[in-house]
């Protein structure tokens, strides 16, 4: 049972990687959504998971002081992600339309409101050096990508780096260079970053906010030396009792989330930053947001949006990746004290309620199983 592991650190965890799949409360994304007769109750599902992750956002910033209809935002033009892709079937086109049209109309919503940003040059300086940081510019194909990690970035940029003949396939085994060969939206001058705002596709990938979360646990504390005594020593000294001398590898997911806790999201590190901080959907008007849960269709589909050539792929999971079941979130998520799990959805409410994913289900009855 959960309740008897309130910490679980990476050497203890191996166990839990495996077995059925572990049905949640029910969500409106391209996972949840199996068959077309089951579309009208799954979106009435996520209307109330909105609603109630939406009023906490409006409350907590005063929106509902003045709460108007919004007009459509960017340029009127709807993108019809269903009659484009031509490698889906009916039922799963029309499934995917139904969370794109979701997903735009609750951004429209939300950041339609008087005190939310409109625009890049409306941010924090802090806001928008993170966000032009994080677009990269393809200028032949002309489309912009706002590259979440965690979320098959690293492939999104061996297809940009293929695009402009840096890397001759993407399949060669190189390990990955995050900076070099790479056009960002912050090397160019201000008119050139609104122009390519303007006119240019524009495209970023979600995930399930929890999911991405322990996909960064897992990764960067139990592979990643540099993370270990970067982040997990100060961790482990900070959030444990008797630290010991740390080494920052036995690094807990509970005291994981302790130091999320602390942390102000506008300055975390980019690989546990809310989606919402890192590609600020309310300043940018994304023609399209992809999910983790349908990346290779609607990769494909973002690469025929932009024309790109045949040739070129996007590249397949490897073999050696160990993906995050639903089980194995689950068995992270009831396994953390009941207050962290509460203190910690509020800081990615955004990435939630704007991209149509459901809060985890921790109920005591849930987490026995």
């Amino acid at each position: 049972m959960a309740s008897r592991k309130q910490d679980i650190s990476l050497k203890r965890s191996s166990g839990a990687r495996s077995g059925s799949v572990l049905s949640l409360r029910p969500p409106v994304n391209s996972l949840s959504l199996r068959r077309s007769s089951a579309v009208l109750p799954s979106v009435l599902t996520f209307a109330v998971i909105v609603a109630s992750g939406g009023l906490l956002l409006m409350i907590e910033k005063g929106l509902l002081n003045s709460v108007d209809t919004p007009p459509p935002r960017g340029n009127g033009k709807k993108f019809d992600y269903l009659r484009s892709s031509r490698h889906q079937s009916s039922a799963a086109d029309a499934e995917s339309q139904i969370v794109q049209d979701i997903r735009n109309r609750t951004i429209s919503t939300v950041c339609g409101q008087k005190n939310m940003p409109h625009s890049v040059w409306s941010l924090s300086p802090l806001q928008r050096k993170t966000l032009l940081q994080h677009i990269l510019v393809n200028d032949e194909h002309h489309f912009l990508y706002c590259y979440v990690p965690k979320v098959a970035c690293s492939n999104w940029k061996r297809v940009l780096k293929v695009l402009s003949g840096a890397l001759e396939s993407v399949h060669v085994k190189l390990k990955m260079d995050h900076k070099s060969d790479l056009l960002f939206l912050s090397d160019l001058k201000p008119e050139e970053i609104s122009y390519r705002l303007k006119h240019y596709f524009k495209f970023l990938f979600v995930r399930d906010p929890m999911e991405r979360l322990l996909s960064a646990y897992r990764n960067k504390f139990g592979e990643i030396e540099a993370y270990q005594k970067k982040y997990g020593v100060e961790i482990v000294r900070r959030y444990r009792k008797n630290p010991g001398k740390a080494t920052g590898d036995d690094v807990t997911f509970a005291e994981f989330v302790r130091y999320l806790l602390d942390e102000d999201v506008e300055r975390m590190n980019e690989h546990w930053m809310p989606v919402y901080n890192l590609c600020q959907p309310c300043a940018v008007s994304y023609d399209f947001i992809g999910s983790y849960e349908r990346l290779q269709e609607d990769a494909q589909y973002v690469l025929e949006r932009v024309a790109a050539p045949p040739h070129v792929q996007f590249p397949e999971r490897q073999t050696w990746y160990k993906p995050v079941t639903p089980q194995t979130l689950q068995y992270y998520l009831c396994s953390l004290p009941p207050r962290l799990l509460s203190e910690l959805l509020p800081k990615y409410i955004l990435d939630f309620s704007l991209f149509s994913y459901s809060l985890p289900n921790t109920t005591q009855q849930h987490c026995r199983h």
